[in-house]
């Protein structure tokens, strides 16, 4: 920004304001109504994501970033889609769990709306879509579907994964990453993370102290972990690891203090999301796995992945704090008592 620095501490804080102030106004709202909300986000999700892949912003050879007119801002489809995905199977296997193995109420949906979605995504982020894929998997594995259907699962979303990625924008980004990693070939990139860590020591450089942000690509994006171990040393890199797998165990908590099954399973599942997301950033970070382009969940700089990691976790503390909204309640026992009346009508009229 031509010297002016100042440009992304105030981008970057008034993001993270944003962003706290949408999970403060997302754990207001009654958990309950996220499954109608995000079953519509999830179907909108679709034609996003094409439209994203065709005709999006393009960075870093991949199209993630559509436009959006009235805001003038960037806005990553997958995001959204993300959070329908988990919230929809997280109702289906609330709503279904007395016939959890019937195939045709439980298993086919969530096959369709799973290989869709992680396929879709593979088109432009294939990292992000494993990601997914195993998020919902072991949301799946703890909603008690059977391990065959999880196998049949695996093998169909690899199948369309990997078309996607044939088809898709990354496949030679891809299959080079994967490569270098197998024959051991340390990347520019990786070297300087390498470097980033071992010299941060126990203790770290300080605050602002790093001198491998001049050179590490993504350094405040991707590769962040390791400036942040560079200026917080190990003590800092365990303590943020920390916080991730706390915020993993309290929303799996939620199961042995909630008996409400929708709840369970959607803070469950987002848990699973953003954790799994931190540790594989992290883990590439040191070398554990070839360069992908995640972020660190709350920590990398961004836009959009910042204001949805907020609602996620907003998501998950409406969970835990349980009903909030007693309107809904009678709406549904109305409801329900107007059908009993209608199918008692029509007994009657049989008689």
């Amino acid at each position: 920004m031509e010297g002016n620095t100042e440009y992304y501490l105030i981008k970057h804080t008034s993001l993270m304001i944003a962003s706290l102030m949408m999970m403060w106004l997302v754990h207001k709202v009654d958990y309950r109504y996220f499954a109608g909300f995000f079953k519509l986000a999830l179907w909108t999700s679709f034609p996003l994501l094409l439209i994203t892949w065709r005709y999006g912003i393009t960075v870093n050879e991949a199209s993630r970033w559509m436009h959006v007119p009235i805001i003038n801002k960037a806005f990553q489809p997958s995001d959204l889609a993300q959070l329908a995905l988990i919230s929809c199977i997280a109702n289906i296997l609330a709503k279904n769990q007395p016939n959890i193995g019937d195939p045709k109420k439980v298993f086919i949906p969530i096959l369709i709306y799973s290989v869709s979605i992680c396929g879709l995504i593979a088109l432009t982020n294939f990292s992000g879509a494993l990601i997914l894929l195993a998020t919902c998997m072991l949301l799946m594995f703890f909603g008690r579907i059977p391990i065959k259907y999880l196998s049949l699962l695996m093998v169909f979303a690899m199948l369309i994964i990997s078309i996607a990625l044939l088809f898709g924008q990354r496949k030679e980004t891809v299959l080079g990453r994967l490569n270098a990693f197998s024959n051991q070939k340390i990347s520019f990139q990786t070297e300087q993370s390498y470097i980033a860590i071992a010299t941060g020591g126990i203790y770290g450089k300080g605050p602002g102290k790093s001198t491998q942000r001049n050179l590490l690509p993504y350094g405040y994006a991707d590769f962040i972990y390791a400036i942040l171990v560079e200026e917080y040393g190990l003590i800092g890199g365990i303590t943020v690891m920390l916080f991730y797998l706390i915020l993993l165990y309290r929303g799996i908590r939620i199961t042995a203090t909630n008996a409400k099954p929708y709840a369970c399973f959607l803070s469950v599942g987002l848990s699973f999301l953003i954790g799994m997301q931190a540790l594989v950033n992290m883990g590439i970070a040191v070398g554990l796995g070839p360069v992908t382009g995640l972020q660190l969940p709350y920590i990398s700089m961004g836009g959009t992945s910042l204001l949805f990691t907020g609602i996620a976790l907003g998501m998950i503390l409406s969970a835990n704090i349980g009903d909030v909204d007693r309107n809904i309640d009678s709406f549904f026992q109305q409801q329900k008592n107007n059908k009993m009346g209608n199918a008692y009508k029509n007994t009657s009229q049989i008689v």
